[in-house]
């Protein structure tokens, strides 16, 4: 792998940077002034929801789409004038898109083709490809011939082989099953950590973003609420949305009193950057982690019935129903079990927690 990786790529990363870029389509506008530094070879993962602005972010940098306003600098320069077809990225998008009266070695070929590389250099080239993705004993397959999976990692060695400067991922494991997917996003990972080329990965699905990006950049409306690694994200969300949109958390409804966020049974430590005022009835964001259940005589921790309790190898979840009706999960050991009806008690950990306004 490691002399392969030598040969398919030509250097290690390329620094890629948003300034203040914007865009608009007529009187709407889907991107407010977004800054973001890719250093080189990092892998970033461009997060959040549908209508966000992640993948109008990409088509921007690909060349699909021109900027309204701001600067995108690749490689220190402006890539604003440069066509499509000379920016020297390759895109993966979510549809494979492979001919399908070409064989596969003829697929990962046509790029090199149209760039009138030998035909003896070309052969080399496709041959490191396949290798790389796995797929060395499928050159002379059609695209009918191959699984979901095989087809994207055919369509991820078509972007490689050509060296690009950077590698844009559009949501490409989408359309395959879960068991693929995860397999098949490891091992993007790992490709893209042996060959360092800069690595832009637009995804809806938080999982798949936390599993191999360095860091995240979560978007909301245009704008990017928080950029970091994923413990960053995960740990210390610096907005109510990252909080409840990256991993799961329980709303509780609290009120915020001296730098805290008084809850029933607990008073928890509240993480920097909340604009609440003393008083304020908030919502805590508490994850399934940070509380745990005592099904034993303990008057500590607040009195709970148990709703449902899940079994999911390493761990269980169950849900309790508080007194006064709201529901909470609670993420434990798979040795604990509690059925339903069950009388528990819920323990806070003391963890800080994100609040916004209730």
């Amino acid at each position: 792998m490691a002399d392969t990786a030598t040969t398919v790529a030509t250097e290690r990363g390329t620094p890629i940077v948003f300034d203040g870029v914007t865009k608009a389509y007529g009187d709407t506008t889907v991107l407010h002034g977004i800054d973001l530094d890719v250093r080189p070879g990092e892998f970033v993962a461009l997060l959040g929801p549908s209508g966000c602005g992640k993948t109008t972010m990409l088509r921007c940098l690909a060349g699909l789409e021109q900027v309204s306003g701001g600067s995108i600098l690749v490689g220190g320069d402006d890539v604003a004038p440069v066509p499509v077809n000379h920016r020297d990225m390759s895109v993966v998008f979510q549809a494979y898109s492979l001919f399908p009266h070409m064989t596969v070695a003829q697929n990962v070929s046509f790029g090199l083709e149209m760039r009138r590389i030998g035909k003896a250099e070309r052969a080399r080239r496709v041959d490191e490809a396949l290798e790389l993705v796995g797929l060395a004993a499928t050159k002379e397959r059609f695209a009918h011939q191959l699984s979901g999976g095989q087809q994207q990692r055919v369509a991820l060695a078509r972007a490689l082989v050509t060296r690009p400067r950077a590698l844009l991922l559009d949501e490409p494991l989408s359309a395959l099953d879960a068991k693929v997917r995860v397999r098949l996003r490891d091992e993007i990972k790992a490709i893209q950590t042996e060959l360092g080329i800069t690595t832009i990965f637009v995804t809806h699905d938080q999982e798949e973003a936390l599993a191999v990006a360095d860091r995240i950049a979560v978007m909301r409306a245009g704008v990017i609420e928080q950029l970091g690694t994923p413990e960053e994200l995960y740990r210390r969300p610096a907005t109510p949305f990252v909080a409840s949109f990256v991993g799961d958390s329980n709303r509780l409804p609290g009120t915020y009193l001296g730098g805290e966020v008084r809850l029933p049974g607990a008073s928890l430590p509240v993480l920097p950057g909340s604009d609440a005022q003393e008083g304020d009835a908030v919502n805590a964001f508490v994850r399934p982690e940070q509380l745990r259940l005592d099904a034993g005589e303990a008057e500590q921790g607040v009195p709970v019935t148990v709703v449902s309790s899940g079994f999911f190898g390493a761990h269980r979840r169950t849900v309790v129903r508080l007194e006064g009706g709201d529901l909470v999960t609670v993420q434990h050991g798979p040795s604990q079990q509690f059925a339903s009806d069950d009388r528990a008690r819920l323990l806070y950990l003391g963890d800080p927690v994100a609040v916004e306004a209730a």
